[in-house]
Formats: C-alpha cells, sequence, structure tokens
C-alpha cells in the first residue's frame, strides 16, 4: 500500500494540515445584497463536518465584487458564527491598497486571523519579496502565498516561488494552483518549509497528495469528501484516500468546468440547502439551465456516497451504553 508522504520538515508556525474551505459569498434577489443568514448556515456547516480552517474573502467568495463595506460585514460574520481559525484573502496586487485590506482583516478578524491570502503580482520573485516584506513590516501579518495565474493574471516559475518563500520567513503556507498542480508542489514541498495546498475544487487532490501537499485549500459543494480524503490518506495512504474521494470525482469534475465554475458550485450549495440563493455578481457568469440534468445526476450520485459513508462510522462506531437510571 502507498504510504502517507505526510511533510515532516515544515516549520513550527507552518499552516495546519487538514482541508480549509473556502467560503462562498452567498447573495439574494434581484439586487444580489449578501445574505448574511446564508453565509452563517455554511459557515457553521464548515465547522461541524470538520474543516482544519477556513478562508474567507477569497477569489471563489467573489471579494474583488465586493465594496470594502460589504467585507467587513462578510468577516464579522464568519468570526462571530465560527471557532475555527481563519485565512482572508486579499483582493488588491498593488501594495497599498493590499496594506489597507490586511489592516481591515485584522481589526475584524483580531488573533482568529491565521495568515492573510496575498497573491503573486509578478514573474519577478524580488519584486514579489518586496511587496510581501512591505505588507509584513505594515502589519505584522502571516501570509499565504497564492499562486493563481487565472485570477491574478501573473505567470511566475516555482523557482521563483522557492526563491520568494525561502526569503520571507513569514510565508507559512503556498496555495499552488497553477497547473501542472502536481508537479509544482512536489518541488515546492521539497524546497521550503511551509504547507503546501492544492485548490481548483480538488480536482487533483489525490495527485497532489502524493507530491507533498498537506491537505486542500478549496471550495467544493461536498466539503465533507475532501475532509475524508485528506484525513484518509494522513492515517492509511492512497488506497483509503482514493476510496474517500472517487465517487465524488464526477461532481467535482462537472464543478470545475471553465468560466461557469462558481455559479455551478453555488447551484450545487443552493441544491443541497446551505445558501438560499446561487446569484452571482459580475463579470462571473449565471448557471446554464442546460447543465440543470446532469448537475442533478451529480449530486444525486454525491449524496448515495455521504449517506453511505456516515451508515459505514456509524457501523463501525462502538455502541453507545446506555444511561445508567438511579
Amino acid at each position: 500500500m502507498q504510504q502517507p508522504l505526510a511533510p515532516n520538515n515544515l516549520a513550527p508556525d507552518a499552516l495546519p494540515a487538514g482541508v480549509w474551505g473556502v467560503v462562498a459569498t452567498p447573495f439574494q434577489g434581484s439586487t444580489l445584497d449578501v445574505d448574511l443568514d446564508s453565509l452563517s448556515e455554511l459557515v457553521e456547516h464548515y465547522e461541524a463536518i470538520g474543516a482544519t480552517g477556513l478562508t474567507v474573502l477569497g477569489v471563489f467568495g467573489e471579494a474583488a465584487a465586493l465594496t470594502a463595506e460589504e467585507r467587513r460585514h462578510v468577516l464579522e460574520t464568519v468570526v462571530e458564527c465560527t471557532s475555527l481559525p481563519l485565512v482572508v484573502g486579499v483582493t488588491a496586487l498593488a501594495t497599498r491598497p493590499a496594506i489597507e485590506e490586511v489592516r481591515a482583516a485584522q481589526e475584524m478578524a483580531g488573533g482568529r486571523l491565521a495568515a492573510v491570502m496575498v497573491q503573486a503580482n509578478s514573474a519577478r520573485a524580488d519584486a514579489v519579496i518586496a511587496h510581501l516584506d512591505a505588507i509584513h513590516r505594515a502589519t505584522g501579518a502571516k501570509v499565504v502565498l497564492q499562486d493563481y495565474p487565472l485570477a491574478s493574471g501573473v505567470s511566475i516559475a516555482t523557482a521563483a516561488l522557492i526563491s520568494v518563500v525561502n526569503a520571507c520567513p513569514f510565508v507559512i503556507a503556498v496555495k499552488a494552483e497553477a497547473p501542472p498542480t502536481s508537479v509544482a508542489i512536489a518541488e515546492l514541498s521539497a524546497a521550503v518549509g511551509v504547507s503546501i495546498f492544492g485548490g481548483l475544487g480538488g480536482q487533483g487532490l489525490l495527485d497532489e497528495l502524493q507530491a507533498g501537499a498537506a491537505g486542500a485549500m478549496t471550495g467544493f459543494s461536498y466539503p465533507e469528501a475532501l475532509i475524508a480524503c485528506v484525513a484518509a490518506w494522513q492515517d492509511r495512504g492512497y488506497e483509503a484516500a482514493r476510496t474517500e474521494l472517487l465517487q465524488y470525482l464526477p461532481l467535482i469534475n462537472f464543478e470545475q468546468q471553465a468560466k461557469v465554475a462558481l455559479a455551478i458550485r453555488k447551484e450545487c450549495l443552493r441544491e443541497r440547502g446551505l445558501i438560499k440563493d446561487s446569484g452571482v455578481r459580475a463579470p462571473a457568469a449565471a448557471f446554464p439551465e442546460s447543465l440543470r440534468d446532469a448537475m442533478h445526476t451529480h449530486l444525486s450520485e454525491a449524496a448515495d456516497a455521504l449517506g453511505n459513508a456516515k451508515a459505514r462510522a456509524q457501523a463501525q462506531s462502538p455502541a453507545l451504553t446506555p444511561a445508567r437510571s438511579y
């Protein structure tokens, strides 16, 4: 059996391994106002199912489409509704606006803030180092460095990322989302002492774990599957992790369709009853009705898989001893 390749050379303050759920920002009605009630329910669900932590105001959280006031309301709601540690996304690529976002996050989250997630804003290692160093000097915040060229428009070589991380001791994790992710994760995990996380909806999770990933930092309408997969990998290795994830892979693949991935995932969350409305803000595309039948097929399969997993867990648990009467 393939044994886990759990990183054993991590710095003491590296971001904890596991699944960090990337939280959607629910909207409601024709005006697409932020739905804080649905946000509360979604956040509480993540904590109930055993997420390691939450990533708020990330790309999937449509942070770039929120006003500064809305971002404050979202973060305030999350802080009130969960005791989980938080990573807060920074949308700005320029240094001064990024510092302002970090300070706002610190004001709202306080000691709950595990790190801020900052995107690589240049292909040059020295430019990224200067950017991150300025942010850290101004705020003292720990940093998750995100490599997501689809969102940032910046492509940076893995060798340059390694140079950045090794030059910045306050960087405690990397979120690697530049395909092929498993190749980048293998190189990063061998060269740096911080946690490396995959994203992209968990599409490459099994390969990323084999490459040395500490887990996943992503959104998926059935995050229970990602949590079970990573836990199985940590305990028993590849075969167990594959068993946990296999039945959900069609839905993971379905949700990751280019241009409509965000709308699909929010509609899946709505179908599960985790949010009330699946609206997205421009420039995101709306859910294509032509995909509804396929979505129902995949959601039904995932629901069956989750039900079977719960039944197995219940069968394996020791019988509860009846309470004694006195």
